[in-house]
């Protein structure tokens, strides 16, 4: 959108939107035709179906931010144009990933698994959003990522019932991408203006058996942050929605994969130090919360959270967790909680599992290795993690070895 008009420039019923409008509007018919002709050639080959994104653009600001009037079809589309641009949503850094094993497991071999890895996209501004990949893991452990579009789309969006007229929720119909790399979740909201960020994706299955792909994330207005809830069933159409209570207010809660005892469970940190043990009736509402996780080894004095979703295991909720020591130098270990009362440690590690190598220390952030998630076969893990708020690697992690490093309690 054009920048309003400073108070002192402000030209009494008339907006600089409309301004804009107006001039596009005086365009002769050979100079629409020319000018219009001129935009087209440089976004056909750059943005599938150009024109629809253009006239549903327009009819987006055509009454709520300008004069509602009709126009000519040409008209309308060059008016959509002056109010739109491009946004490189990765330009910066592309880090912290989540994981979870993808809808569709039927084209993939037995013992591989197909996956759905969310990652936190930066651009200009450092604005934060979300995007996907897609890849294999085989059954000989190679990761093979599908190569992503060179393209993103659009998605469709409309409030969703639920939280103040103030602080409404937003539904997003992504119908128009051709794979999942197309589809960009970028703020909406006043609460998310300066970034979404970290999403931390889980495979949800309700009592009765209906699986759910939450994700948790930190919505950033500016100045305050606050967490929030992705909600889908296909990767399609997702649902973003504002969390409520004293617990959501501040980064890195991730919840259960099912509920226990009958409610839902969720990590946090809302004390900005230590891991809490959250439940709640109530998917959209946390509050208090049982400290669980407090800081114990030198590389996590200063503050230790979660690194996405527990992970279910026979021995109890194993947890991948990240603790930042001297010079703010964030290293990931894992914890093993009880599973019937998992406010209770079991065991959890001494040392890092993983801390930044020479070479892995400079990048956007320095001292960083960081992840959302990660996904479980068999006895193995896969653990997406990222290197200096810059890029995003694997390693795997067999969980006999992990329970064999941690100190039990």
């Amino acid at each position: 959108m054009p920048a309003y008009d400073p108070p002192a420039f402000a030209t009494p019923g008339v907006s600089r939107a409309q301004r804009i409008a107006n001039r596009v509007l005086s365009l002769d018919g050979p100079e629409l035709d020319h000018e219009w002709e001129r935009v087209l050639s440089g976004l056909a080959d750059r943005h599938r179906d150009i024109e629809h994104t253009l006239a549903r653009r327009y009819h987006e600001v055509n009454g709520p931010v300008i004069d509602a009037t009709a126009v000519a079809p040409r008209q309308a589309l060059l008016i959509g144009g002056y109010f739109s641009e491009e946004y490189s949503f990765e330009a910066a850094a592309l880090f912290n990933p989540s994981i979870v094993a993808h809808p569709d497991q039927s084209a993939v071999a037995p013992d591989a698994m197909r996956f759905i890895l969310s990652l936190r996209g930066v651009g200009e501004g450092h604005i934060s959003s979300v995007t996907f990949r897609t890849g294999v893991w085989a059954g000989d452990g190679s990761v093979v990522l599908d190569p992503p579009s060179a393209q993103a789309i659009s998605p469709r969006i409309e409030l969703i019932p639920g939280g103040a007229p103030e602080d409404p929720g937003v539904r997003l119909y992504c119908d128009g991408s051709h794979d999942l790399s197309e589809v960009v979740i970028y703020p909406i909201t006043d609460r998310q203006r300066q970034g979404i960020e970290d999403l931390r994706l889980v495979r949800f299955v309700n009592d009765d058996g209906i699986v759910t792909y939450f994700g948790t994330y930190t919505a950033f207005g500016g100045g305050l942050v606050r967490q929030e809830l992705l909600r889908t069933t296909d990767f399609a159409t997702f649902e973003l929605s504002g969390l409520r209570g004293d617990a959501t207010v501040n980064k890195g809660m991730a919840l259960f994969p099912r509920k226990i005892h009958g409610r839902y469970v969720m990590l946090s940190r809302q004390d900005h130090e230590n891991i809490w043990l959250l439940t709640s009736d109530d998917l959209y509402e946390w509050n208090g919360g049982t400290r669980t996780v407090a800081p114990l080894w030198p590389w996590e004095f200063v503050q230790v959270g979660n690194c996405g979703s527990p992970i279910e295991i026979d021995e109890g909720w194993l947890v991948i967790t990240h603790g930042v020591g001297a010079v703010r130098n964030y290293c990931i270990g894992a914890c093993l909680l009880d599973k019937d009362d998992p406010s209770k440690v079991l065991a959890r590690m001494r040392h890092p599992l993983l801390r930044p190598r020479r070479a892995e220390r400079d990048g956007y952030v320095p001292n960083v290795i960081y992840s959302c998630g990660a996904v479980l076969k068999e006895r193995t893990l896969l653990l997406p993690y990222a290197i200096a708020d810059s890029f995003t690697t694997f390693a795997k992690v067999e969980v006999g070895n992990l329970l064999a490093a941690m100190e039990w309690e």
